[in-house]
């Protein structure tokens, strides 16, 4: 037997896996590509772009410019992380070009995220830009603004909407991520304007079970229903305002650092970075035979903020992304157990509409059709909410739907999820979950499930070690 420390809560659980487990960790089991400077990087991406001439040809007197950027979520806050390094350069060729530094925004592209406070910006950009641009040109995107551009449907019938100031800036910017994300394989790419840019009736058309619940979803893959819906909105995006955005996406690895940059036309720095980031994000495991128990530790706090851990819906989708992370190396009708102080700490400061959501949902037979429900729309445009989102600095209530959507994957393709340690146990049984005093006690109820020498994969710190990666069986 081996001690594993899992992430759980604020501390670690140390629990005991056989000596056969599969433990994976950053150094161990797998280390990143090399990095590179990521400021010869950026001026080498912006001096020879992809299907664009250089941005200092495009740029000129008078032009209204708009550099769009994501928010606290991903990209890290270190000296030289992307966001950082990146603006600069990108404004310094603009002003070459003739621009005028009062003819540029920055545009905080949250999504359905919590807009960003003048310290965040502070914390993750730095000072020197943040002074720049602040207060009037650095602005957050507003998932409920009343001026959208709305370009209806798609062809597959996925709305359109994009933000008006990016829209009819004269040359749109958007610095992305490309890393390994559950949704649809990586970020970056057009998945940064179609989930970061756009209003919540457009995102709700793939953050939606009719997506999320597809059997494509898990894996992480770029061939996903998920992907395609990102390039079909994302191409009606750039139709709908008649011009494409400039891209400047940094491959990153695990602790954010730049493993390569890319500038130039969505769709082919996509392209153009993928086969780098399939090489640092698809980890080959030293197993031939998925996993009969998926093990993971979650803590308080991680990516999408304070409570992630113990706030019921966005635990549930923790799980279910890193299902989705682990699919290609974990057999359906396994068990997963999952370390959680599971407390009921919903964070009402930052999430207001996730309790109501909660208790609205324990009134359904299955998370689908509360989804569908006239009481879930009702929630999603509650005045209230909405308010708060725009104003208040939470997130937007259709962000605990979509949370819903992912987080409920694992009831319906696994034989059992264990809450390991839940203090607070109504609040995993409302998840579709089973909740239990400790590790122990999970182990041996899994293993009357799936046998007594079953096969281990253990990810302790996927949410708290850095940038997440997929799992596949040994070719």
């Amino acid at each position: 037997m081996k001690d594993v420390l899992l992430d759980y809560g604020d501390k670690h659980l140390t629990v005991q896996l056989p000596d056969s487990a599969t433990i994976v960790r950053y150094g161990d089991t797998y280390t990143d590509p090399p990095a590179v400077d990521p400021v010869a990087a950026v001026k080498k991406a912006l001096e020879s772009p992809l299907g664009f001439a250089p941005l200092k040809e495009l740029s000129g007197p008078g032009k209204k410019i708009v550099i769009s950027f994501p928010d606290r979520v991903k990209g890290g806050a270190h000296p030289k992380s992307h966001r950082r390094v990146a603006i600069p350069l990108i404004v310094e060729e603009l002003i070459k070009g003739g621009a005028s530094l009062e003819n540029i925004t920055l545009l905080c592209a949250v999504g359905l995220h919590r807009k960003n406070t003048l310290e965040e910006w502070y914390w993750y950009l730095g000072k020197e830009i943040v002074d720049q641009f602040w207060p009037d040109r650095l602005v957050n995107h507003d998932a409920e603004a009343a001026d959208f551009c709305d370009f209806g449907m798609d062809e597959t019938g996925n709305r359109v909407q994009c933000n008006r100031l990016i829209a009819e800036s004269d040359l749109p910017i958007v610095v992305g991520h490309c890393c390994g994300n559950p949704y649809g394989g990586f970020s970056g790419g057009y998945k940064m304007i179609v989930t970061g840019l756009s209003g919540w009736r457009s995102i709700a058309s793939h953050h939606c079970p009719g997506t999320m619940h597809r059997d494509d979803w898990l894996g992480a893959s770029t061939s996903s229903y998920m992907r395609q819906q990102f390039r079909a909105i994302g191409e009606a995006m750039e139709n709908g305002i008649g011009k494409n955005f400039f891209a400047v996406d940094a491959v990153i690895g695990q602790k954010s650092e730049i493993l390569d940059v890319q500038a130039g036309q969505l769709d082919l720095v996509e392209k153009a970075t993928w086969p780098l980031a399939e090489k640092r994000t698809n980890i080959h495991l030293d197993i031939k035979e998925p996993a009969d128990i998926l093990i993971m530790g979650l803590p308080r706090n991680f990516h999408y903020g304070p409570g992630m851990g113990t706030n019921p819906i966005l635990m549930s989708l923790g799980i279910g992304g890193q299902l989705s992370r682990a699919w290609n190396a974990f057999r359906e009708g396994g068990v997963i157990i999952a370390a959680s102080v599971c407390d009921g700490w919903f964070n009402q400061n930052w999430f207001p509409s996730y309790e109501h959501t909660f208790e609205a949902l324990q009134t359904y037979c299955t998370p689908a059709e509360f989804l569908e429900s006239k009481e879930a729309a009702e929630i999603s445009n509650d005045t209230e909410y909405r308010f708060k989102y725009s104003n208040c600095y939470t997130y937007h209530p259709f962000h605990a739907m979509s949370m819903i959507s992912g987080g409920s994957v694992p009831a319906l393709k696994t034989a059992a999820v264990f809450i390991a340690g839940a203090k607070s146990p109504q609040y995993a049984r409302g998840m579709g979950f089973i909740p239990t005093k400790n590790f122990d006690e999970a182990y041996s109820r899994a293993l009357k499930i799936v046998g007594k020498n079953p096969r281990i994969l253990c990810t302790p710190e996927a949410f708290s070690g850095g940038v997440g990666v997929h799992l596949h069986l040994n070719q």
